[in-house]
């Protein structure tokens, strides 16, 4: 019955510790994936959530004795979704487990019912029997010895044990070496584990599908291609690959509730360009999943902190693209990513035959194009791969890696994208990551100005605006970026987890690539202009959601 049994997760503390506990049950994982190496484990997955994980036995524990304080722990509303698909889930197996006991008290008398019939069966041969003594203790041996054949076929063959066979609970024995195991349960069978270790997806064998997943599981991998997906691990991890007709490929991690803290690091030397609000968070994760890191920073004194945490120091972006196999860098523009690779000391200047250069910022497809050509001219190797995501994002490592360019240099980024990131995709030539960042962002900046005109619209009509924001909340736009971003306009906090005037300059470059196809913006547009009046108010330093200031002044 193990594959069946509940699990909480409670993540480790130290650099796990930002993780929540999170809900779940033990399945049976797929026959071509192996167990990873050392400690026993079990493999996971995540109610409310599409995650799977190999997660450690010695981490168990009980799902209803540390409820309550899994829940002081975690407020979210996603996660209390989850809690309450664990509780429906325990009303739906405690019906099933009601009626398959009825059945079972019926089946039992049923088959007490028979052999009662058949000992009076024996019973009237015996007293029919008119041979010697000697025949008729040999009959009776024998007259019991077919007894017990027919007993024991009639059991084996029984309603019962048919239903025992095809029943979900037979199909996922422990493997042999996990039988000695021995973990307190409660009456409805419930387990809890903490782990490490990735989650991941994968399409169900056609041989033996998995019967308890999840009708919606694969619903990524559908949207994306029919097609076998190709798969690797990395010791400990496995991510899925799956080709689209066009080419376009996607390495998914772990979510938030499996964490991304069983990588195994590259072994090539990493660098950093850039330590805003995203490159911060990326390379503190790098360090923290044991990637060797040099950094550099425009101003200088950023890097101290990473210092501390065990990445050197590099004097100009040169240097460290020259000591570095793979220099990633993140900065705020088209100008300021040019600069980096043009300008004194620059990246181009530390460029030779097998050196690798990822620029993860979010700039248009001419300017990627360009710098992807210069590096190139050198003997290196270009992948650009702006990121999806925010401050909190990327410092939880759960940021959306869109690249493009070389191939073989985004596989050989597969560990360091792990590290910053929950799902990566590649999207063929260098240019396709840049346009779908843009209209990704665009898509976003416009969200956001029609939130912040909904609650001004409230405001001035009598409305409130905290009653706006429930109603929402339950309704199909819910989602963590409209609480949050809603949440900081009403508590007037600004703080920047994404600077207004980034989210401007993208929607300003949306709009010029829609003007490059002749394909109209015209919603892109309108937001553009509520972005320009926010930064004229003195706003670009402050969250994208100040451009709610905009319709108050």
């Amino acid at each position: 019955l193990w594959f069946w049994c509940l699990i909480l997760s409670f993540f480790s503390r130290g650099k796990l510790g930002r993780y929540p506990p999170w809900p779940g049950k033990i399945v049976n994982p797929p026959k071509d994936l192996k167990k990873p190496r050392g400690k026993k484990c079990f493999f996971v997955k995540f109610f409310g959530t599409e995650d799977h994980a190999w997660i450690k036995v010695e981490q168990l524990k009980p799902y209803h004795p540390h409820k309550e304080e899994m829940i002081k722990i975690n407020k979210g509303k996603r996660f209390q979704q989850a809690v309450d698909a664990v509780e429906e889930f325990l009303r739906k197996t405690k019906g099933k487990d009601q009626a398959s006991a009825h059945n079972s008290t019926e089946e039992k008398n049923r088959r007490n019912s028979s052999e009662e019939r058949g000992k009076q069966s024996a019973g009237e041969e015996k007293r029919k029997a008119s041979l010697s003594e000697g025949k008729v203790k040999k009959g009776t041996g024998e007259g019991k010895k077919r007894v017990s054949s027919v007993s024991s076929e009639r059991g084996s063959k029984s309603p019962l044990k048919r239903a025992q066979d095809q029943s979900p609970r037979k199909r996922g024995r422990p493997p042999k070496d996990e039988k000695d195991l021995t973990i307190p349960e409660s009456s409805t069978v419930k387990r809890v584990m903490t782990g490490t270790v990735a989650g991941f997806k994968w399409p169900p064998s056609v041989s033996e599908p998995v019967k308890d997943s999840d009708p919606h599981f694969h619903h990524f991998l559908l949207s994306q291609t029919e097609k076998p997906a190709v798969c690797y691990q990395a010791i400990t991890k496995k991510l899925k690959v799956c080709e689209e007709e066009t080419g376009s490929t996607s390495i998914q991690a772990a979510d938030s509730t499996a964490v991304n803290g069983s990588i195994t690091p590259t072994d090539k030397k990493i660098g950093f360009l850039g330590l805003g609000l995203m490159g911060s968070g990326i390379v503190s994760n790098l360090l923290k999943m044991g990637h060797t890191v040099t950094v550099w920073n425009r101003t200088a004194e950023k890097c101290d902190l990473f210092i501390q945490e065990g990445a050197r120091l590099g004097r100009t972006p040169a240097e460290v693209v020259s000591t570095c196999d793979i220099t990633f860098a993140c900065v705020s523009d088209p100008k300021a990513a040019k600069d980096l690779v043009l300008g004194p000391s620059g990246v181009l200047q530390g460029i030779r035959p097998g050196k690798c250069y990822v620029d993860m910022s979010t700039v248009d497809a001419d300017t990627v194009t360009e710098l992807a050509q210069v590096i190139v001219s050198r003997g290196g190797r270009f992948l650009e791969a702006p990121v999806s995501g925010n401050q909190q994002l990327s410092n939880d490592g759960m940021l959306v890696i869109l690249a493009a360019g070389d191939r073989g240099l985004y596989e050989d980024c597969s560990s360091c994208f792990q590290a910053m990131g929950k799902t990566s995709f590649f999207l063929g030539e260098v240019g396709n990551a840049a346009k779908m960042m843009l209209i990704v962002n665009m898509v976003q900046g416009s969200f956001m100005a029609t939130i912040a005109e909904g609650l001004t619209l409230a405001q001035v009509t009598g409305q409130s605006q905290q009653t706006l924001l429930d109603i929402l909340n339950q309704g199909q736009l819910a989602s963590i970026f409209l609480d949050q971003k809603c949440q900081n306009i009403l508590q007037g906090n600004f703080k920047p987890d994404f600077y207004l005037k980034y989210i401007q300059k993208d929607l300003r470059l949306a709009i010029a690539l829609g003007d490059s196809v002749n394909h109209p913006t015209p919603m892109a547009a309108a937001a553009n202009e509520v972005y320009k009046r926010a930064k004229a108010l003195d706003q670009s330093d402050n969250d994208m959601s100040a451009v709610y200031r905009a319709y108050i002044h």
